[in-house]
């Protein structure tokens, strides 16, 4: 472009924190991007809101879908969020008016993205997105550029902060999970609905994206199964640290079709392990290159605009690459693994009853699902004669695992069990 003039869709803390830096070092970003980059238009839902950049001399749209037709806009900078709405009608019309669209919106990609990406390659421009997976980590440029000679075998990653947070800080002080939810509402770190982060859904629709660049899917966020940390307790955590483990919400993705979002046990010494914090993680496992591992903030103004301003760089400069990595024509379907197949080990945790026979009988209706016993902690209640037994499971497969845990927790002894968390060793 001789000249590369930009639209923003949304002033939230990301949306400022992106203007601003267009706005107070222009000429250091035009020289990265080797042409000038001008913000000329924004559009938000209050339009008199100090957002610390100064707006005077820009085109101000009530209608953000009207930034599509503005003839002085080149770039359509997304960051209202949501799946639909207001950010689906301005990205398919910025396409369809041949601007190129940069966006942070995973739950838009995660469901429309492929329909987006056709879009853009029929109209010769670009849609971009990494700002939209593990905020300032360039996960996806690691992924489709790094890593495009590469065959990936796996792709996993702490990828909410906010879940990251409230597991590594239960982890730290011993405090349950609503305690310190409270906590990361008030620090900011959780929403008041916190609904997507701690269920999961947030991790889900990042880990979608990473699945079809990773594998050259059409992007399916409905294969993925997706467990949230609401079911982590201060026990679970405490018997995880006295095993060796560490309990972290991990969005695992592999050539074999797995794709789940879940609390897992990961031994204390692995990478993954030691990142605390709200931080973000992603770790790939590839050949010919082998390992890499990245790790930095995951959200929050700075980080997210780091990414959309890479990506409006890249714009400019006319760098160009597939938005999954290749042509939408060549995406496959994406495959789900066969759980029958898929093998692990597992931690299991049950309440029973402190009796003569019980150990015995749970032992038995493991063996009866061909499952054995690794590492077994017995810990007895002596107030209400109840005892806890804490077992890491040799690697089975999840329906065998399923159907134990289910007839486990049918017996008149066990008052209660945790779910069967995955261990990744």
């Amino acid at each position: 472009m001789e000249k590369c003039h930009i639209a923003i869709a949304g002033l939230g803390v990301v949306g400022a924190e992106t203007a601003r830096h267009l706005i107070e070092k222009q000429s250091i970003l035009s020289e990265k991007a080797g042409t000038s980059l001008t913000l000329t238009a924004i559009s938000a839902r209050a339009k008199g809101k100090d957002r610390g950049f100064d707006m005077s001399g820009l085109t101000w749209c009530d209608n953000p879908v009207d930034l599509a037709n503005l003839a002085d806009v080149d770039v359509v900078v997304e960051l209202m969020g949501g799946s639909e709405g207001p950010a689906l009608a301005l990205t398919k019309a910025a396409l369809s008016a041949g601007k190129h669209v940069v966006t942070a919106n995973k739950a838009m990609i995660a469901l429309h993205g492929v329909e987006l990406a056709q879009l853009a390659e029929e109209k010769g421009v670009q849609i971009c997105f990494e700002s939209s997976v593990a905020g300032g980590i360039p996960a996806l440029k690691i992924l489709r550029e790094g890593l495009a000679a590469n065959d990936i075998s796996s792709v996993s990653g702490i990828l909410n902060g906010t879940c990251n947070y409230i597991l590594s800080e239960m982890e730290e002080t011993g405090r349950p999970f609503d305690d310190v939810l409270k906590e990361a509402q008030e620090l900011g770190y959780a929403e008041a609905d916190p609904t997507f982060d701690v269920d999961g859904i947030d991790a889900a629709h990042k880990l979608t994206i990473l699945d079809a660049i990773a594998y050259g899917n059409v992007p399916d966020f409905d294969k993925l199964s997706i467990t949230g940390i609401r079911d982590v307790s201060a026990e679970d955590i405490s018997f995880a640290a006295e095993l060796g483990y560490r309990i972290r919400l991990i969005g695992r993705a592999t050539s074999e079709g797995v794709a789940c979002v879940e609390p897992v046990f990961l031994p204390e010494a692995s990478a993954l392990a030691k990142v605390t914090g709200p931080l973000n993680a992603v770790y790939y496992e590839a050949s010919p290159v082998n390992t890499i591992s990245a790790t930095g903030p995951g959200a929050g103004a700075g980080p997210t605009a780091s990414a959309v301003l890479a990506d409006i760089i890249d714009v400019a400069a006319g760098r160009h690459s597939f938005a999954f990595g290749k042509p939408v024509a060549l995406l496959s379907k994406a495959t789900v693994s066969d759980e029958a197949l898929v093998t692990s080990g597992y931690y299991l945790r049950l309440e029973v009853a402190d009796e003569k026979g019980v150990l015995a009988a749970v032992t038995d209706i493991l063996k009866s699902h061909d499952i054995s016993v690794e590492t077994l902690i017995q810990k007895i209640h002596e107030e209400d004669k109840s005892a806890s037994l804490v077992m890491v499971l040799h690697e089975t497969d999840q329906a065998s695992m399923a159907a134990a845990a289910l007839q486990l927790s049918s017996m008149s002894d066990v008052h209660s069990t945790s779910r069967a968390f995955t261990v990744l060793r």
